[in-house]
């Protein structure tokens, strides 16, 4: 109850600052964060005062799970009068309130439904507010995330010990997968961009893990068919290949994100020292996770790595296809803020985690690199990943 009661103090705070009245919160795991409950509807938080769970199904397991009054909403048609008989002093014919909503994830239909019900608002976009709000983690959600640290560890641990030659990627990812189910893993992790989609991760060997794809990171995966171009394919995984362990679960709604690179045999040298340069980066990087960094330095920092050793085309994709950051919030969904890539001039605060992974990819060969979670903490760094670094080597061995 405690955590919920500050994160709606924190909201309500940037709402004065911002002179919205109200916010509607509408997507799922925004109304998980307010209430603790995934139910269908919409929270409805004024400036000043208790909020309410609008809920249409199911109301009975709202009561059960809401840390905050919930009340039926009734009908659609209905909302201006429902929501004006709990902030009467806030939405009457006297008063205009402004009312911010998730611009970045509500659909354009479900606004233009919202606008038309309640047409005396000025509305506007409360995406900002609401994901830096999200940003700094509470000890309470940094809990959660250490349980799926732990399950990904234990994850990547059992793939070393399972992975053979002349195996299937697939078969690789299907043994993780059910690690990490039998740990807890909800069996999604959520994004929050439009259009993105992700699964347990991306296992990958060879030419199939540098295959590019629409997924918005380094590495995507050939995937199993075009209607889900990420992600682990039938390839037959081969000797002498780097095999990138690109994973994470959800736990308790948590998420964690590590990569680490396998091989079964010995890299090419080219392709060792590109991923010990990875290494090197990430070791540059841990340098200066420290409250006050700014987000942006650390990208362009690790370019700057990345051009001096001659890498500068191969990192973080290839071509066309390399994205244009060096990691990313974590916490329900993973491409929480901050962003660490141009633009974003947030300083680094404790209670912020992020997912760093510098990679490089060699098309026709492979992907190498290696990701870790950690915590900011108000003297630097935790480091949430613990499993094995370094390139591990596999002995081949009969299936």
């Amino acid at each position: 109850m405690l955590e919920r009661k500050d994160r709606i103090a924190r909201l309500q705070e940037e709402m004065k600052k911002k002179q919205i009245h109200l916010f509607f919160v509408t997507q799922n795991v925004d109304i998980y964060y307010i209430t603790g409950s995934m139910q269908t509807g919409y929270v409805v938080v004024p400036q000043v005062g208790e909020p309410i769970f609008l809920v249409k199904r199911s109301y009975e397991r709202a009561v059960l799970e809401s840390k905050i009054r919930v009340a039926r909403m009734g009908s659609f048609r209905q909302l201006e009068d429902t929501v004006g008989s709990f902030f009467p002093e806030l939405y009457s014919s006297e008063h205009t309130p402004t009312i911010a909503t998730e611009y970045d994830v509500l659909p354009v239909q479900q606004f233009k439904r919202l606008q038309a019900v309640l047409p005396k608002a000025k509305w506007v976009d409360g995406s900002i507010l609401f994901r830096e709000l999200r940003m700094v983690k509470s000890p309470y959600e940094v809990a959660r995330i250490r349980m799926a640290a732990i399950a990904a560890h234990r994850a990547f641990i059992e793939a070393v010990n399972y992975v053979r030659p002349g195996m299937m990627e697939l078969e690789l990812i299907a043994h993780i997968e059910h690690i990490f189910r039998m740990q807890g893993h909800v069996g999604i992790m959520r994004m929050r961009g439009y259009n993105q989609e992700i699964i347990t991760g991306m296992v990958a060997s060879g030419d199939a893990a540098a295959e590019p794809t629409y997924f918005d990171g380094p590495a995507g995966g050939r995937g199993l068919t075009p209607a889900a171009p990420q992600g682990a394919s039938r390839k037959v995984i081969s000797e002498n290949e780097p095999i990138l362990v690109d994973i994470g679960c959800c736990i308790d709604g948590y998420v964690i994100d590590q990569t680490r690179t396998l091989v079964i045999g010995k890299l090419d040298e080219d392709l060792e020292r590109a991923y010990q340069v990875s290494e090197h980066i990430l070791r540059e990087t841990e340098k200066k996770l420290v409250p006050g960094t700014i987000c942006e330095s650390l990208y362009t920092d690790a370019l700057r790595i990345a051009e001096e050793a001659g890498l500068s085309d191969h990192f973080m994709g290839y071509g066309e296809d390399q994205v244009k950051f060096l990691g990313h919030g974590i916490g329900m969904e993973i491409d929480e803020w901050p962003v660490l890539a141009r633009g974003f001039k947030q300083e680094l605060t404790p209670g912020m985690v992020i997912a760093i992974e510098p990679k490089f990819t060699f098309p026709g060969r492979g992907v190498v690199g290696i990701e870790n979670t950690y915590l900011i903490t108000k003297d630097g760094f935790e480091r949430l990943t613990t499993a094995p670094e370094g390139i591990i080597a596999v002995k081949s061995r009969d299936r």
